[in-house]
């Protein structure tokens, strides 16, 4: 297996150095400079302004599609996530045979607290989603042996958005969220693009959806601080099922958010979250 990494960013450098500890060759396509990673090889490309043919040579037999916008707007959502399939289709020639298309969790839609999977029809609530469900679609009708993959929202060293919430002391809401850990949706890229026959579509999240107020209590209990209780509400948002991704044998380190956050603390050796690599305090 020779795979190409559309968008090495820290999604897709978290598998690129897995692959290419497992010996794996792999290109990773990325706009700007990074660090070297043995095993990888780096183009510094546009993939929106790719021509054909133009990557033929590397005779990538696996692409990953893991791009992400420079802005929130819909003009650059199109751009990235849709616009560029057909340079990257082009850009390979005839070599693949199998694609990951990263897509979210957000082409669902689901506001009444209910349990979704693969199985339930995609109808996203809003301009982001709906975006990312023109690009499956597209990606379908462009790339041989697809797989996509709907990721939860991502957490782990560098995404500090929680923890900034929890400890500016934001109570949150009763909504519903789901999490993956960065090396587990890593780990379940590299898993995907080893099945011998995958299915068309995984969910990729952890094990257990939980409201928003209870994470953010959760992180500020990790970090010695009071909790600020339950809110009133009803429980909205969606609860995303990772079954068809476990029956295919993969399973997450940290299976849910309480696991994952507590190690990410850990290993900042006791560090403030938000404060660490700004002269962090203890916590």
């Amino acid at each position: 297996m020779r795979v190409a990494i559309a968008g090495c960013g820290d999604l897709g450098m978290r598998l690129a150095r897995r692959l290419a500890a497992g010996a794996v060759p792999v290109l990773g396509l990325r706009r700007s400079a990074a660090p070297s990673v043995p095993g990888l090889r780096l183009a510094r490309v546009d993939v929106t302004r790719l021509e054909p043919g133009q990557l033929a040579d590397w005779g990538a037999t696996a692409l990953v599609i893991a791009l992400s916008p420079d802005r929130r707007t819909p003009e650059d959502y199109r751009a990235t996530y849709v616009r560029s399939l057909d340079a990257l289709a082009a850009a390979f020639g005839a070599s693949l045979v199998r694609c990951l298309l990263v897509s979210s969790t957000a082409v669902y839609g689901g506001e009444d607290g209910g349990w979704v999977d693969e199985d339930t029809a995609a109808a996203p609530a809003r301009w982001n989603g709906a975006i990312l469900l023109e690009a499956e679609r597209r990606a379908a009708a462009l790339l041989p042996g697809l797989v996509i993959c709907r990721l939860a929202g991502i957490y782990g060293p560098g995404r500090e958005r929680m923890w900034r919430r929890a400890l500016a002391g934001e109570r949150g809401s009763r909504r519903w969220t789901n999490r993956i850990h960065a090396e587990d949706a890593a780990a379940a890229l590299a898993h995907l693009l080893a099945v011998p026959a995958p299915g068309p579509c995984y969910n990729v999240s952890d094990d257990r959806p939980a409201p928003e107020f209870e994470v953010l209590d959760g992180l500020r209990a990790l970090c010695g601080r009071p909790a600020l209780g339950s809110v009133e509400g009803g429980g909205r948002g969606r609860r995303i099922r990772n079954a068809r991704l476990r029956a295919a044998g993969w399973a997450p380190r940290y299976p849910g958010w309480s696991e994952g956050y507590a190690a990410e603390l850990a290993a900042r050796d006791g560090q403030d979250p938000v404060a660490a690599g700004h002269g962090g305090h203890r916590v």
